[in-house]
C-alpha cells in the first residue's frame, strides 16, 4: 500500500500546515528514513516533544475541569495517554493509511501496530506544536479527550448513581441537576452544574462537559453527606 497523501491528513485533523515538512517527518517511520538512507529524519524526536505536549494539554484540561484529588488525577492522566487510548485516537482519523514505512514493515502489517501508530500520533502533536504553537496541538488533543473520559473506568467512579442510591433510601426527597453556567472558547468550554436536594444545593461541579460537571457535583454531594467516595 502507498502512503495517502498528506493533505487530506491535514483536512482530516483540521489543520493546515504552514510547513508541512513537519508533517512528513512526523508520519516517517524509522524503517523508512533508513532505507531512504536518511533522506529524511523519523519521527522519534517528535515522538517525544509530543509525548510532553500531550501529557501537559491533558493534566490542564483535567485540572481545569475536575475537582478530582492527585491520585485520582494521576490514575485517568495515565489512562488518556497510554499506547491503548492513543493507538485507538490514531485509528479515528486513519493515521495508519498516511505512514511512511519500509517495505520490511509494510510487509508485517505496521500501519495497524498499535505502537508505531500510537508514536506516530505523538509526533504528529509535535509537529502541530511547533508548526502554529500550543492553541491549535490543544485544541487537537482536546476533541479526543470527552469520548474517552466519559468512559466508566477504575479511576472515574459514577457519582451520580452512587448518589442515587444514598437518596432512595427516603423515597420522598428529590434530587436534580441544574446547568448554572457555561463559559470559555468552544474548545475549551467549562459548565457548572448544581446539584439539588428538594430545592435546596447540596453540591457543585465544573467540568468539560455536562456529565462531568454533574459527576463532579454529585461526588461533593456524597463527601458533604461523609460517604466515601
Amino acid at each position: 500500500m502507498t502512503a495517502k497523501p498528506q493533505t487530506e491528513l491535514e483536512q482530516a485533523i483540521g489543520y493546515p500546515f504552514q510547513k508541512p515538512e513537519l508533517l512528513t517527518e512526523a508520519l516517517c517511520h524509522s524503517s523508512y528514513a533508513n532505507e531512504t538512507r536518511g533522506a529524511l529524519r523519523c519521527n522519534e524526536r517528535l515522538e517525544f516533544l509530543g509525548d510532553s505536549v500531550l501529557s501537559i494539554v491533558v493534566s490542564d484540561h483535567l485540572f481545569r475541569s475536575t475537582n478530582l484529588p492527585e491520585g485520582e488525577l494521576t490514575k485517568i492522566r495515565a489512562s488518556l495517554v497510554c499506547e491503548k487510548s492513543l493507538f485507538e485516537w490514531a485509528k479515528r482519523i486513519s493515521l495508519g493509511d498516511y505512514l511512511l514505512l519500509g517495505h520490511g514493515e509494510e510487509q508485517s502489517g505496521g500501519r495497524e501496530r498499535p505502537s508505531i501508530l500510537a508514536d506516530a500520533f505523538e509526533a504528529v502533536i509535535a509537529a502541530i506544536f511547533l508548526d502554529g504553537g500550543m492553541e491549535p496541538a490543544a485544541k487537537h488533543i482536546l476533541r479526543f479527550l470527552p469520548e474517552q473520559f466519559d468512559r466508566p473506568s477504575e479511576a472515574f467512579h459514577d457519582y451520580k448513581t452512587a448518589l442515587q442510591e444514598v437518596i432512595q433510601q427516603n423515597p420522598e426527597e428529590r434530587v436534580e441537576y441544574v446547568l448554572t453556567g457555561e463559559e470559555g472558547p468552544d474548545h475549551m468550554k467549562q459548565f457548572t452544574v448544581e446539584v439539588r436536594l428538594n430545592s435546596n444545593v447540596i453540591g457543585k461541579g465544573m467540568g468539560r462537559s455536562k456529565k462531568i460537571a454533574e459527576q463532579m457535583a454529585a461526588r461533593e454531594a456524597l463527601l458533604l453527606m461523609g460517604e466515601s467516595v
